[in-house]
């Protein structure tokens, strides 16, 4: 029996298996008997379908190449955006925004995934569909708005191509009724463990915008604005199913797509953790503290503009003050939230956005003219280009792209391109608290040029370095061999 592989697997070391859900233990398959594909789209176009009893739909979006292209991971963070959804967008007008040519782009997802970025488009759109009839008792033609089809009848199509059965035939049986408006709909998303949870929750507590996110009991809250829609999200740990429980409130089923692909960027959730922390503690002196903080991922932003503002509020002042700043900034210009009885309590506004920023007089926070300058100057691009805060050319090109806008330098550009445009390979190095864990690391005071050195061997990865550091400011230094307390 030929077994195709869905969750990217090339190796022996990374069986098929690993996308079985927990509760599912299948026969061990004779290595010989496997055959291995790069995705689960080139599975796809061999002929394989997804597993139904295993669900690969949740596995952690993990690949082997990671790392080694970044054209294809900046091409799938698109993707995953909607680049490739709907009228008008087409691979050509997706690799114009990479910098690249369309017949290079396919030669890319060719060599690294098997299989074109349009077959790589649909496969995301038919197991996103099909995590939503299993998780959900939403109607099927929700199902299918939801995961891009625009038409109800070629998502029947597909999937009786793929399955051999009818969409409602995947949906297991279930005595729960379909939820009211007010329930939502809770997705699980997986990942590859361990996961730094605790310390996920304290980064985003320390950084949390009053009135547009909490945390608290171990939840994560925020609200949510797309298209001019408004709503919210909660977010907890699963840590037996090795899994965040996402629930979203949304009017737009449409919207369900980018609001997950949100979620998962913004908890980092498609980290391959063990080889990041592989490599990371190949350094002596850093290994102590990956080993303290096992599964540490890498904080995203939920939004480019949003994280952007807050990285110029933050500029020479420190995360409390920061933070303060932005609750200002959102209390004055924010969008309240429609009135509702049942609403998360906290959760009062959205963020501002490009636009309103850009157009109104006065900001009105107490800040430098300097700064307040920057921050007009941010809102004018972001409204000038929709894109500014999605991947685009090298890393290098990002940053001087950003750089352009008055105010932004090395520090704000790296810190954005770390957090908001996903670069795994940004390093602020000259931020107070990475200097400070640095010095921890190696007993004695360094500085920006030296720790740029010294980061050169935590490449690919070193904004997953940078969070070792961060984490190191504010603890204590490890017990190791040969250290004392």
């Amino acid at each position: 029996m030929i077994r195709a592989s869905t969750d990217s697997c090339t190796s022996a070391s990374n069986p098929p298996e690993s996308t079985a859900a927990p509760s599912v233990r299948p026969a061990p398959r004779k290595y010989e008997n496997c055959t291995f594909y790069p995705s689960a789209a080139a599975a796809h176009e061999a002929g394989y379908r997804p597993c139904l009893r295993c669900r690969p739909e949740t596995a952690p979006e993990l690949a082997s190449w990671r790392g080694t292209s970044n054209t294809v991971s900046r091409a799938l963070a698109l993707i995953a955006d909607g680049a490739l959804d709907g009228e008008g967008k087409t691979v050509d007008a997706l690799a114009e925004r990479l910098g690249v040519g369309e017949r290079h782009l396919r030669r890319l997802f060719l060599q690294h995934l098997g299989a074109s970025p349009i077959a790589v488009a649909q496969t995301r759109r038919v197991l996103f569909a099909k995590h939503l009839i299993h998780e959900t008792r939403m109607p099927m033609t929700e199902v299918a708005l939801a995961a891009g089809f625009n038409s109800l009848r070629r998502f029947n199509e597909l999937f009786q191509q793929l399955f051999h059965r009818p969409p409602s035939a995947l949906r297991r049986k279930s005595s729960v009724s379909r939820p009211n408006a007010s329930a939502g709909i809770t997705l699980r998303l997986r990942y590859r463990p361990p996961y730094d949870w605790e310390s996920m929750l304290t980064f985003l507590q320390a950084r949390a915008i009053p009135g547009v996110e909490v945390v608290e009991k171990g939840c994560y809250r925020r609200t949510v604005e797309i298209d001019g829609s408004v709503g919210s999200i909660a977010v907890t740990h699963l840590p037996h199913q090795q899994s965040l429980s996402v629930t979203i409130h949304f009017t737009s089923v449409q919207s369900l797509p980018a609001i997950v692909a949100r979620v998962r960027r913004l908890f980092d959730l498609g980290a391959d953790i063990e080889t990041i922390d592989a490599h990371l503690s190949h350094d002596p002196q850093l290994a102590p503290w990956v080993a303290l903080h096992p599964g540490l991922r890498a904080p995203g932003g939920w939004d480019g503009f949003e994280l952007a503002v807050r990285a110029i509020l933050g500029q020479q002042i420190s995360v409390a003050a920061a933070r303060k700043l932005a609750g200002q900034l959102v209390a004055l210009h924010g969008k309240p939230l429609p009135k509702n009885p049942s609403a998360s309590s906290g959760l009062t506004h959205t963020f501002p956005t490009a636009k309103r920023l850009a157009t109104t007089k006065s900001l009105g926070l107490g800040m430098p003219a300097a700064r307040l300058v920057s921050l007009k100057a941010l809102a004018q691009a972001a409204t000038d280009d929709p894109n500014l805060f999605r991947p685009f050319g090298t890393i290098e090109e990002a940053i001087a792209r950003l750089r352009t806008i008055p105010g932004i330098g090395e520090w704000t550009a790296q810190y954005i391109a770390l957090r908001a445009i996903r670069e795994m390979d940004a390093f602020p190095a000259s931020d107070i608290g990475l200097l400070r864990g640095a010095a921890k690391l190696d007993g004695a005071p360094t500085t920006p040029k030296s720790l740029l050195h010294r980061a050169e061997s935590w490449r690919p990865w070193r904004a997953y370095a940078a969070q070792h550091l961060w984490a190191a400011n504010t603890n204590e230094i490890p017990h190791t061999e040969g250290t004392h307390a």
